[in-house]
């Protein structure tokens, strides 16, 4: 028999990450926001039952929150982080085969035989829940798209206290096709649908039982991989192994407009280090790194102005100081002054395995030098804490930072803010 398809799903994972640590909150309206506190990002089951909808923004849920005596929360990304590590980490006593698909979910290969498909899946649900905190839902079906589709079914009300939903070689599935819309089966988008319903296929099971052909023709080999795979052919590969990276973007919007150079280089810098840092992680080095800076879209102060510049160079490096030293070329060149900008980014790309660097034929043994330092930073770092070890270039704070009025303490990555018990 071939494997199973299992897709696990962390539910209302950002809002589930802030439950873990605080009792208090379990059974309370919960929400957390976009960078800025802006809108809307996550939502508790209890804030969907009280009218919050996603992406609504603060300034609009603010009364319908405080009437609900609701939680309020800015973005914790790296406590989010952390958790998604833990829970994708634990997912290996369980299968070798894990796929990674996003911060809060992963694609498991199971071996039906080895024993009940539910049973193994209600064991992690349940191990998962008891060692990290965060509840799971779990899908299981022959492939990745009729996975995604048992997930979601699992997360219906009916099954909500259950969380798992096995469709491997079920009687149930053409039922559950016939009742999933076509625009929610995983990989058709809005356009695709537009063009479905036009040949009258509004469901999944109508798009599984159209001609193959036909839906090559109107979607592209890409439509054709999913109807086969609505049939329970698989087609869509495992990965194990994440996909090379081509290229790393960081950046954010500022908590208040700046005009000031020094401040936007402050603030490029810190993203720059913030880049960098996930390059190496990854082993790999940047051929070439670009710097956007933009006004606020909505309130452009004299006038609208965004700009992009690319500095590429002839070797490939690692180490922040050089692409320190391209960054800051790259920025003098795009900045103007008598603009009040709202955000600025880095994206670090030509990505190439940093193992293999090209020796340099002119201060080849300074770029050995800065190779190892950055080696050294980054376990001190890894250690010890974000920025215990930086260059004095790079500020983490500035009227640039990212508002985050309402974050909750960094639990899980930070000795000063982790939980005490007196």
């Amino acid at each position: 028999m071939q494997n199973a398809i299992a897709l696990l799903d962390c539910n209302n994972f950002y809002a589930s990450c802030e439950r873990v640590f605080d009792a208090s909150i379990k059974q309370k309206p919960l929400v957390v926001l976009s960078n800025n506190d802006g809108c809307v990002v996550a939502r508790s089951e209890e804030a969907k039952q009280i009218g919050v909808t996603m992406g609504s923004p603060l300034f609009k849920v603010q009364s319908l929150l405080d009437e609900h005596d609701a939680e309020i929360f800015s973005s914790n990304y790296a406590l989010y982080a952390d958790m998604s590590s833990r829970v994708m980490n634990l997912l290996q006593n369980f299968t070798p085969e894990v796929e990674i698909y996003s911060i809060d979910e992963a694609f498991l290969s199971l071996e039906p035989r080895k024993n009940s498909l539910e049973t193994l899946a209600h064991s992690i649900r349940e191990k998962m829940y008891k060692w990290t905190g965060i509840p799971v839902s779990i899908g299981i079906a022959e492939t990745k798209v009729l996975a995604k589709i048992a997930n979601k079914r699992a997360k219906k009300a009916a099954l909500k206290e259950q969380g798992v939903l096995n469709l491997y070689r079920s009687p149930k599935i053409e039922n559950i096709l016939k009742e999933t819309n076509i625009e929610d089966v995983w990989g058709i988008g809005y356009r695709s649908s537009l063009k479905l319903k036009t040949n009258n296929i509004f469901n999944a099971w109508q798009l599984r039982e159209t001609d193959n052909r036909f839906v090559r023709r109107l979607l592209t080999v890409v439509g054709a991989r999913i109807a086969l795979e609505l049939r329970g052919v698989k087609c869509l590969p495992f990965e194990q192994f994440s996909a090379k990276k081509h290229s790393i973007t960081c950046s954010r919007s500022f908590g208040q407009t700046v005009t000031d150079y020094n401040q936007i280089k402050e603030a490029v810098l810190y993203y720059l280090t913030r880049g960098c840092e996930k390059m190496r992680r990854n082993n790999l080095a940047a051929h070439a790194v670009t710097v956007f800076i933009g006004t606020d879209r909505f309130r452009p102060i004299p006038e609208p102005y965004s700009n992009s510049a690319t500095y590429t160079s002839t070797y490939r490096a690692d180490s922040n100081q050089e692409i320190q030293e391209w960054t800051i070329k790259t920025l003098e060149k795009i900045y103007k002054k008598g603009f009040e900008y709202r955000k600025a980014g880095i994206i670090l790309s030509g990505l190439v395995p940093n193992e293999n660097l090209t020796k340099r034929m002119f201060n080849d043994e300074q770029f050995q030098q800065r190779h190892k330092l950055m080696k050294a930073i980054d376990e001190i770092n890894k250690r010890f804490g974000k920025d215990t070890v930086r260059f004095g270039s790079v500020k983490t704070e500035g009227c640039w930072k990212m508002k985050q009025t309402r974050k909750s303490r960094s639990y899980t990555t930070n000795w000063k803010e982790i939980l005490s018990v007196n």
